[in-house]
């Protein structure tokens, strides 16, 4: 007899631009039901998010742009279990979805060596100006200006979880001074990694570059705004690789548009994709990624094997991963 299927209908809402088809998991994830139903783009809105949902008993969810609202939770009575690729859950009401009975699972430290090294990628970019120089030099022009280093200076770390701790290791390892601040600081923790731990007013005003890479919160929404920008160096680098909101974007533009800072490297934003002709793709002193810090290929095959993993876990009677706990 042909092995159960322990899922009816199991959907997968958003794989859009294409990530988890194709790949080995692929194959996991159609084992896991006797329905699948893999759609190729996003959902326009919460309607249509509803419309593909309602049925479904296990999600897989691929793209932090589609939002799992309380309304979303509750208009899915089958759903048992929400697997989430990647670690950050602010697009999922976590308080619903226990309410609601919904186990929802992330992929946790997956990604971080690899959005780390984006992170100081995106610092040597803006400091040596990378990407003037390649258009001056598309242009047929020459430049002798001076470009920054990074060497001997200063970092400032904020948030210390699995992608700050390796931050801290990076930005040690081509000789800069690392200081960091954290929502729950310790001496042991600052022992653990080897750094200081600052009030953050102190490590924006100490810093050369300040690296965010913190989850989105309450208590993150807009850290960063008019005046926590204007604390900063006028040489200094602003890098964001944790989620665009966590920045105040409209204060970022005006303090980029006004070189009170030497620059900014973006990989996340607060709409995305970044909407064509947005007043950040008009800055020379801004470097733009298109939210890649976690898409290197074995992280990235990691991450979508542990998003697999948490449905076949669940199955089991064995949930991992939970962010928040609902129903078996």
């Amino acid at each position: 007899m042909p092995t159960p299927t322990p899922y009816s209908l199991l959907i997968v809402p958003d794989d859009q631009p294409t990530v988890l088809a194709g790949t080995p998991y692929e194959a996991r994830v159609r084992a896991l039901a006797r329905q699948v139903q893999w759609h190729m783009d996003r959902p326009a809105d919460e309607a249509q998010t509803i419309a593909r949902l309602r049925d479904a008993e296990a999600v897989l969810n691929i793209r932090s742009s589609v939002r799992f609202t309380r309304r979303v939770l509750a208009a899915c009575p089958r759903l048992k279990i929400l697997s989430i690729w990647g670690t950050g859950v602010d697009h999922v009401d976590l308080p619903a979805a226990a309410e609601l009975g919904i186990t929802v699972c992330n992929t946790p430290g997956y990604g971080a060596p690899y959005v780390a090294e984006h992170a100081l990628a995106l610092a040597l970019a803006v400091s040596r100006q990378i990407v003037q120089n390649d258009q001056r030099i598309r242009r047929g022009e020459w430049t002798r200006g001076f470009i920054d280093e990074l060497y001997g200076k200063t970092l400032g770390v904020v948030g210390a979880g699995a992608i700050g701790q390796r931050m801290i290791q990076l930005g040690k390892g081509i000789g800069m001074k690392v200081v960091a601040w954290t929502l729950h600081p310790s001496p042991a923790r600052a022992a653990e990694y080897g750094v200081e731990f600052l009030p953050l007013d102190e490590l924006l005003r100490s810093a050369d570059v300040v690296s965010l890479h913190l989850s989105l919160s309450a208590e993150t929404q807009r850290l960063i705004g008019a005046r926590e920008l204007a604390l900063m160096k006028p040489t200094g680098i602003l890098v964001n690789t944790s989620r665009g909101a966590v920045v105040d974007e409209n204060a970022l533009l005006e303090t980029l548009e006004g070189r009170r800072i030497a620059g900014a490297g973006l990989d996340v934003f607060h709409t995305e994709p970044l909407p064509p002709g947005h007043p950040l793709a008009r800055l020379d002193n801004v470097v733009l990624s298109p939210h890649a810090g976690g898409m290197a290929y074995n992280g990235t095959m990691r991450g979508l094997e542990m998003s697999v993993e948490n449905l076949e876990a669940f199955a089991a009677g064995r949930p991992i991963c939970v962010v928040a706990a609902g129903r078996q």
